[in-house]
């Protein structure tokens, strides 16, 4: 008879199960995870390796001082962020903590209304207004201090005309 521990019972329940209810009403996915790394290239090499895929896209988000590349992860994102210059956040994140995890990313309908709802609660953010980021998306930033040391960023797609 075949055995199966209960906890690799749970993991494959937990992955096959479709999660299509949203976190929130204005909160609809992870978007993306994003992860900072020095060398941008290996990166992306390594993450192809790792995902079994090309990256898909590459962008530099002049404003952040970060170049980015994407990589499919089922209904979610990879985002690799390399930093494109010495003042980048990227790097002195790196410099600080090292390679890792940056972010995580979730998606929102309507970024303004979600930043009111969250400074309803308390939460502040690293910018007062939305900004341009990457993958034709609006962005902003949670204050790490107020989630747990974790930089949560929100994300509206813009829609086209």
């Amino acid at each position: 008879m075949y055995e199966i521990s209960y906890a690799k019972f749970l993991i494959l329940s937990l992955i096959q199960h479709d999660w299509k209810y949203p976190l929130h009403p204005h909160i609809m996915q992870i978007d993306h995870i994003g992860i900072a790394v020095s060398d941008l290239e290996d990166a992306i090499k390594t993450y192809e390796e790792i995902l079994n895929a090309p990256c898909y896209k590459r962008e530099i988000v002049a404003t952040q001082k970060v170049e980015t590349a994407f990589f499919q992860a089922g209904d979610s994102k990879v985002e690799l962020l390399g930093a494109t210059s010495p003042e980048s956040v990227i790097r002195t994140f790196i410099e600080k903590r090292g390679q890792g995890i940056h972010h995580i990313a979730f998606e929102v309908n309507d970024i303004e209304s979600e930043m009111k709802r969250l400074r309803n609660e308390g939460f502040t953010f690293i910018h007062d207004e939305p900004m341009p980021g990457a993958d034709n998306k609006r962005i902003c930033f949670l204050h790490p201090k107020g989630s747990h040391g974790v930089l949560i960023e929100l994300c509206e797609s813009i829609k086209s005309p």
